[in-house]
């Protein structure tokens, strides 16, 4: 089976898996085992692949993927516990305060936590930070939590742009230079970013607000509440679970484990497998109590790990490698990103930064990170030296334009972890932020064009 043949199989592999999520046939766990397994089954029987090469492929797959599972369940119930001890009702009250009924105040707040959130980087911890704190806000204010997560989504997007953050650095080491000199590079295009992210979030509160959120809307005057029956159960549950003079010591337990994510010393998982055992222990000990917490929370938590799960084999079969006999075999992404360079018209080689820019949104959900820039980088790159087009424009426009659209891409663990958190199907999140991510993308890539750092 030729390489060429690996490609297309692979592009409607992610096709179907994408048009099935926004028909709602099935769930995102089942798509993202059924059509990755019928590739790695023609892909065997083509003589691509061994089932022994299919194996190892789904056994790395769940090696990317399976820490950022164990995050979200520790991270569910360590949430769900202080939500249940009440440690978010005074943080609403206290940031409805400073807000009052203002849905732009709320969308604004949402933005300035997820860029303060996002300073170290991390994708999932960030997710942890904004999506906890503001949701029971917006659920308060009856504003979408799919707004919510598309104001933290460009938010991060901007800020994925640090040095240290993943994206500049594995292009900064396709390009052989420091991650610092690559950032100081992007630093304008940056910048104009958080101003745009911010303009997003005043843009996003008015259209909030026309559609009657807020305390004093339309929505709440006609009795209207988003809410799902789990939600609705949790209304009823034992008021004696709410731990109001253990405040102090959970918001101090919380600051402790956000301040362990952004020292990054300790996997992102252990903080939240630390946090729910002393949460616990403190706020309700005894086996009977803690028992009736967890089964609480276990069934949020199962829903989406069973989706992370599903996720490695997706994230195996397509991504991963394997090496035969010393020899390596090109991945399906690898064939994929090589059959973007054999259709690529010759008459837009000279236009390659342009036509990447563009591009880059809509190839993030067919992309992992790392397949993207380790990948599709050095080819890209290669493609444009033979139409005397510099490698920095063509890095300058992978980086920016596909870090707005990082984290609506199910091939990115921390996106499902987000839309998990805030309790959103991945169809909801893409189609209600995409478009957005796609015209905030052109608009820093024309930018970067106007202050000469892409040339046309």
């Amino acid at each position: 089976m030729s390489e060429v043949l690996v490609g297309i199989l692979g592009f409607l592999c992610i096709i179907a898996i994408v048009v099935t999520l926004f028909r709602s046939i099935t769930l995102p766990s089942i798509a993202f085992i059924l059509f990755p397994s019928i590739l790695a089954l023609i892909l065997v029987i083509g003589g691509y692949y061994s089932f022994d090469n299919i194996a190892a492929l789904i056994k790395a797959g769940f090696n990317s993927t399976g820490p950022t599972a164990a995050l979200f369940v520790f991270s569910v119930l360590y949430f769900g516990i202080m939500t249940d001890a009440g440690m978010f009702d005074v943080i609403i009250g206290k940031l409805m305060g400073l807000v009052g009924d203002s849905v732009i105040g709320v969308c604004l707040m949402t933005a300035v936590i997820a860029l303060i959130g996002h300073l170290d980087g991390g994708g999932a911890s960030t997710f942890c930070i904004v999506v906890p704190a503001m949701l029971p806000v917006y659920k308060k204010m009856h504003m979408r939590p799919t707004t919510l997560l598309r104001i933290a989504v460009l938010s991060m997007g901007v800020l994925n742009l640090m040095p240290w953050a993943g994206p500049t650095m594995r292009a900064a080491s396709v390009l052989g230079i420091e991650a610092g000199k690559l950032w100081n590079t992007l630093l304008p295009i940056q910048i104009f970013g958080i101003a745009l992210s911010l303009a997003h979030a005043v843009l996003a509160g008015f259209q909030e607000k026309a559609r009657g959120a807020g305390l004093n809307g339309k929505l709440a005057a006609e009795g209207e509440v988003i809410e799902d029956d789990e939600e609705q159960e949790a209304k009823g549950s034992d008021p004696a679970l709410a731990r109001p003079k253990l405040f102090i010591f959970n918001i101090v337990l919380t600051i402790a484990v956000i301040a362990m994510l952004i020292w990054d010393v300790f996997p992102s998982y252990v903080p939240f497998m630390c946090g729910v055992v002393i949460a616990l222990l403190v706020n309700y000990p005894g086996a009977k109590m803690q028992k009736k917490i967890i089964n609480l929370h276990a069934g949020p938590a199962l829903m989406m790990c069973s989706t992370l799960m599903a996720a490695a084999v997706l994230m195996g079969v397509l991504v991963k490698s394997v090496t035969v006999n010393d020899v390596a075999i090109a991945s399906v992404v690898t064939c994929m990103s090589n059959l973007i360079k054999m259709v690529l018209p010759a008459a837009l080689g000279k236009h390659l930064p342009i036509v990447i820019g563009i591009l880059s949104v809509p190839l993030a959900l067919a992309f992992d990170t790392d397949s993207y820039f380790y990948g599709m980088l050095p080819v890209m790159i290669g493609i444009g030296e033979g139409f005397g087009v510099g490698a920095l424009p063509i890095a300058i426009a992978m980086v920016v334009c596909r870090n707005c659209a990082t984290f609506i891409s199910p091939m990115v663990p921390a996106t499902l972890l987000g839309v998990g958190l805030a309790n959103v199907d991945i169809k909801d999140h893409i189609k209600a932020s995409f478009f957005y991510v796609w015209g905030f993308s052109l608009l820093c890539m024309l930018f970067a064009v106007v202050i000469g750092l892409m040339p046309l």
